[in-house]
């Protein structure tokens, strides 16, 4: 078929440009309690599954982490606030091979019970996740893996335990940069459709928020 094409765009070529992907900082550790605790920025993860909920992480093969992972089968994956985001930056940049990033940043790793891979105390929550299955796809390896606990700081629970991300100050990833996301929610799942007692309900819980914006 021939090609077609429309003024208002313009290819550029095939690129891994899926925006706004999560910043997340990986850690990890290698086999035995002794071995010393990593952290590593990724860009390529995703949720992939929700029965049983799953993720996937892409590394390249000659990542320090990487063959931490390899040996262990197990890493946490820490959220990054507003706070953590330089030294998400640091850890994508420094190796573990040179550098206890820990350490250089003053962060601190916390293991949970019954698991083999440290977490970040300063994160606003965490996944603990466990390898099922590694695909080598080119450029990077993807670990197939499953969430076997979240863990969240008790600041964004609410009196019923509800779970409010909005007081985290997530960052994002977008093409080289990092941005953080507003508290103000543009609607929630399944506002397109819901009933208008249902949908001025759920709007009425952004009030303090706008009330934040006026002043």
């Amino acid at each position: 078929m021939p090609e077609t094409t429309n003024a208002a765009f313009r290819p550029i070529g095939p690129a891994a440009l899926l925006s706004p992907v999560p910043a997340v900082l990986l850690s990890c550790r290698g086999e035995g309690e002794d071995s010393p605790a990593n952290l590593i920025t990724i860009a390529w993860a995703g949720t992939v599954c929700s029965e049983p909920p799953m993720v996937s992480v892409s590394i390249r093969p000659e990542r320090y982490s990487h063959a931490l992972i390899e040996k262990s089968g197990c890493f946490c994956l820490n959220l990054v606030s507003r706070k953590l985001c330089r030294a998400a930056d640091f850890c994508g940049v420094r190796s573990g091979r040179d550098v206890d990033k820990f350490r250089s940043l003053g962060l601190h790793p916390w293991t949970p019970d019954g698991f083999d891979a440290p977490a970040l105390e300063e994160a606003p929550a965490f996944l603990t996740c466990r390898v099922r299955r590694i695909l080598p796809l080119g450029s990077h390896d993807l670990f197939l893996s499953e969430i076997e606990n979240v863990y969240v700081k008790p600041d964004l629970l609410d009196e019923k335990g509800a779970l409010h991300l909005e007081r985290a100050d997530l960052v994002s990833y977008a093409h080289g940069r990092y941005y953080g996301l507003t508290r103000e929610a543009l609607g929630f799942f399944g506002y397109s459709v819901a009933r208008p007692d249902v949908l001025s309900r759920r709007l009425a819980k952004d009030g303090p928020h706008k009330k934040e914006r006026r002043k």
